[in-house]
């Protein structure tokens, strides 16, 4: 894809861009989702909004001050899953959940997944069921050599049941440990949501949406083959304590519901089309998320007047909300008016909260595009502003080494091609840039330091 990012149009092309809720993630971590393509999604406004949901339960969980990573992965079912110190959240689940109660149910659950060792437990349990594994598999083998031995074939074909019904027992086992571990994550999740203050119910709807998407498959699933409990047991073994609490009947704030359904609205455009957003808030037509949904759309459907109209027509009604400022950058950009979309970015960094180096970004993308040697300068700098809070947006080293050559600083330039490389996991390219780079800096100074970094970096082994 070409032509400037834009909010979720980044899906196609940020696989590895990882570097939310203010932490910074290991590069080599970033270079095996660069590798595996993971369609990550980069969007200040959702980015922010999720954030919002996870403080109050990751200090509830006793992690706030664990750098955990909140990345969005462009897929439409509703899941999501913790690999580390890393929690994902699919955008189908940011779509389908109706309220920021399902989410912040879900982030709960995910935070008892990590603030319980889950993870490292489950590593030593698969460590120790390819043992048995194993074990099972030399004890049925030892068998078949003894009825070969004998020409008993019977032993043979018992050697063969030993080996097969050895795998299942240690299959079994460790499902069995994997729902123990999914339950434990589930009370934990309800404990956050108690301490701070909110509901348990929005957990009950997920599971009774598992519940009836399970029913509806009209799939028969044996209990002991799966690792997650089933929903309605997940039900049955919440629902009273949920119930019985005195946050049971705590709603959102309508605030807090209005970003929800705007950010919904943004994934329905981006991610199902042209009038998504308009079967999404179908009974509520004229509402805002309905009206953003439509500016969106206009947007990215090839009608900037239309689009910017009813940009303004938002702003007019939230003058302060930085993403429709942002939106409104976006569209001037498309229409080929840099200068006014810089205008609308830097608007939306003063007023965005969050402070999102995406924005930043932005802004000096905007610059960039002017062409004027002093707005180069100022692009430079909003670009580098935004990297050192986000080192891993490789997207942003693209933007900053255009801005460099446009002002014909050569070894700069292939310096930020350089880190774009390294953090997107192309370590042969980034190595081959900075040696580039490096040959025409002064030896010591940090830039010639940062590039021998890259020389010297030596890539994890693949795990075969």
């Amino acid at each position: 894809m070409t032509g400037p990012l834009r909010p979720l149009t980044r899906l196609a092309r940020a696989a590895g861009a990882i570097a939310l809720a203010g932490a910074i993630v290991a590069s080599a971590s970033v270079a095996a989702f660069a590798q595996g393509r993971v369609p990550i999604v980069r969007d200040a406004e959702i980015e922010a909004l999720v954030r919002d949901y996870a403080r109050p339960i990751f200090k509830a969980a006793g992690l706030s001050k664990s750098g955990i990573d909140i990345i969005l992965v462009n897929n439409p079912s509703f899941n999501a899953f913790v690999a580390g110190r890393r929690m994902f959240i699919h955008t189908g689940a940011l779509l389908q959940a109706e309220t920021p109660n399902e989410i912040i149910g879900v982030i709960a659950h995910e935070a008892g997944h990590i603030a319980g060792g889950h993870q490292e437990r489950l590593r030593d349990q698969l460590a120790r069921a390819q043992t048995m594994a194993v074990i099972a598999s030399l004890l049925g083998v030892g068998a078949v050599a003894a009825g070969a031995a004998t020409n008993t074939d019977g032993l043979a074909q018992a050697g063969v049941g030993i080996a097969a019904g050895g795998g299942e027992a240690v299959r079994r086992g460790l499902l069995s440990y994997q729902r123990a571990e999914e339950a434990a994550a589930d009370q934990s999740a309800i404990k956050y949501l108690e301490a701070t203050g909110q509901s348990g119910n929005g957990m009950l709807v997920t599971f009774q949406r598992f519940q009836s998407a399970l029913s509806l498959s009209g799939a028969k699933v044996d209990p002991y083959k799966v690792s997650h409990p089933m929903p309605r047991d997940r039900i049955a073994n919440l629902e009273t304590l949920v119930k019985s609490s005195a946050h049971f009947g705590n709603k959102d704030t309508a605030a807090l519901q209005l970003r929800h359904d705007m950010m919904r609205a943004k994934i329905a455009v981006y991610t199902q089309g042209q009038a998504a957003a308009s079967r999404l808030f179908k009974k509520m037509p004229g509402s805002l998320p309905a009206q953003y949904g439509e500016a969106l759309s206009a947007m990215i459907n090839g009608n900037p007047r239309s689009a910017l109209k009813k940009a303004d027509a938002l702003i007019k009604q939230q003058p302060d909300n930085p993403y429709f400022h942002e939106l409104r950058g976006d569209v001037l950009l498309r229409a080929n008016q840099p200068a006014k979309a810089a205008e609308a970015f830097a608007r939306a960094a003063q007023l965005d909260p969050a402070k999102s180096s995406i924005i930043k970004i932005e802004y000096g993308q905007a610059l960039i595009a002017t062409g004027k040697p002093e707005q180069l300068k100022k692009a430079v700098a909003a670009i580098n502003d935004g990297l050192s809070r986000d080192k891993e947006n490789f997207n942003g080293y693209s933007y900053l080494a255009q801005a460099y050559g446009q002002l014909g600083q050569v070894p700069e330039a292939e310096l930020a091609t350089a880190e774009g490389y390294y953090y997107s996991g192309n370590y042969q390219q980034a190595k081959i840039f900075a040696m580039r780079a490096q040959q025409k800096l002064k030896r010591g100074e940090p830039a010639w330091v940062r590039a021998q970094d890259i020389i010297n970096y030596k890539a994890p082994k693949k795990k075969k």
